[in-house]
């Protein structure tokens, strides 16, 4: 393999790692603003221990995302209706592609039908939970 080939591959491989990004501080949290699907946490996960250690609860206006602090709270939006609620961040994921933000039951039931299953939303950092 020649060296350009190399440095080709370790540069797309430097920049594939800075756009997936670790965990946002709670300074960078601040005004963040994101638009992708979102999800609901499947019955099977009730009272399961979340990341940052209390137990899910499908009633509570919580949600996991991959980057943002916990005890953050996010206004979501679901995009074909205009419908919002905000959430405070519990856990980490969610782990399926393309997939932004995993909502408890109760909270997407207050910006869509959880028949849908997914739904479009932006979501907004309100307060970054520091």
């Amino acid at each position: 393999m020649s060296i350009k080939k190399i440095l080709i591959m370790a540069c797309v491989c430097v920049g594939l790692t800075a756009c997936s990004g670790g965990l946002l501080s709670r300074d960078d949290a601040k005004g963040f603003s994101q638009q992708g699907k979102a999800s609901f946490y499947a019955d099977k996960f009730q009272g399961r221990l979340t990341a940052n250690g209390e137990r899910f609860n499908q009633r509570a206006q919580t949600a996991a995302h991959k980057r943002l602090p916990f005890g953050a709270k996010v206004r979501v939006t679901n995009i074909a209706n205009n419908k919002s609620t905000v959430v405070r961040i519990n856990d980490r994921g969610p782990f399926v592609s393309g997939r932004v933000i995993d909502l408890s039951k109760s909270a997407f039931r207050h910006i869509g039908n959880t028949r849908q299953g997914v739904i479009d939303v932006k979501i907004e950092v309100l307060d970054n939970g520091a």
